[in-house]
């Protein structure tokens, strides 16, 4: 039996230019950083032979080809073509929520298979594959961060370059610094679940076309990202919040279906209750709005009349673990 508990993530700049369609032309930058809301996937060899597998829905498969799962499909393919294996997933939080639940799933299938096999991976090279496979083999328009983050934790930069490769080194912010953000930092559940697909494909289609529009406003987003990382380093965190603001308006013109009246009124509300800044979380169109609060306790009143359910959170410094090998 192996257990892995693997973390979910929020951007805190710089989203969008992790997508191969911009960041092998101009270079990409991102701030990340793993929260404590997880997902675990538990593997048992089974006594029979096929593929058992649990997660939103029910598979028993005979041979890996038979799978429906796109993700489960293909690392069993590279993993382990025996079958004769029983895997579960779990999660804290429902997918398509914008906290990169996908990248982290497929890095903790993949630190687990490999933890079934007793050999070693390193975090990077965990992460380089979940992209391998999300992104070329199963050719998904999404970016590079979710899995990166999900494998090595905190609050971590990540340089995405033009040759594919990724660097990245933690965000050097003081105790004080990491204490403000996890008291101040709240997010909200908007009740509304999508499907990141389409508003990443219109990003990656634009991209590709040279749509000025478009890599203007990517542009703009990685200097933000930049901008981030000092003032977050210097220990200006009201400076942060402002950046989050503009953050969000450029985010919200950067294609259709990323916001909606319903958010832009929980926006504008939050903004007049103790809210200094936010924006929301993921590709767009739902999920969560994450925010910096000059009081959390008036933006909690404020987003709880609106029928929103908080979500806490504390930030995960490990990445993805191995919680139990037996």
């Amino acid at each position: 039996m192996i257990i892995t508990r693997t973390p979910l993530r929020i951007s805190i700049g710089g989203g969008g230019t992790d997508l191969p369609s911009y960041y092998e032309q101009y270079g990409g930058f991102v701030i990340a950083a793993a929260i404590s809301q997880y997902v675990y996937i538990g593997i048992n060899r089974m006594f029979k032979p096929g593929y058992l597998l649990k997660y939103s829905g029910l598979e028993e498969c005979a041979t890996v080809d038979e799978i429906r799962h796109p993700i489960f499909r293909e690392v069993l393919r590279r993993h382990n073509g025996q079958g004769a294996i029983e895997i579960a997933s779990m999660a804290d939080v429902p997918a398509g929520t914008g906290l990169g639940s996908s990248g982290a799933f497929t890095v903790g299938l993949l630190r687990a298979m490999y933890a079934y096999k007793k050999e070693h991976a390193s975090p990077a090279h965990v992460a380089e594959e979940a992209c391998d496979i999300e992104i070329d083999s199963l050719q998904q328009a999404v970016g590079k961060q979710d899995q990166y983050i999900a494998a090595v934790g905190g609050l971590t930069c990540f340089n995405f370059h033009r040759d594919g490769t990724v660097s990245h080194e933690r965000l050097a912010v003081s105790d004080d610094t990491l204490q403000d953000l996890e008291t101040n930092l709240v997010m909200f559940f908007t009740g509304h679940v999508r499907d990141a697909v389409e508003v990443l494909n219109d990003q990656k289609a634009r991209s590709l076309a040279g749509d000025m529009q478009m890599i203007e406003n990517l542009h703009f987003t990685k200097q933000l990202g930049l901008s981030a990382r000092e003032a977050l380093e210097q220990g200006k965190t009201a400076c942060y919040a402002e950046l989050l603001n503009e953050h969000w308006y450029h985010k919200r013109a950067r294609t259709n279906g990323m916001t909606n009246d319903f958010i832009d009124r929980c926006y504008s509300i939050a903004l007049k209750n103790g809210a200094l800044g936010g924006k929301l979380v993921g590709a767009g169109g739902g999920g969560f709005l994450l925010f910096y609060a000059s009081d959390p306790l008036k933006l909690r009143r404020a987003m709880a009349a609106e029928n929103l359910t908080e979500l806490q959170f504390r930030f995960d410094h490990d990445g993805s673990t191995i919680l139990a090998r037996g």
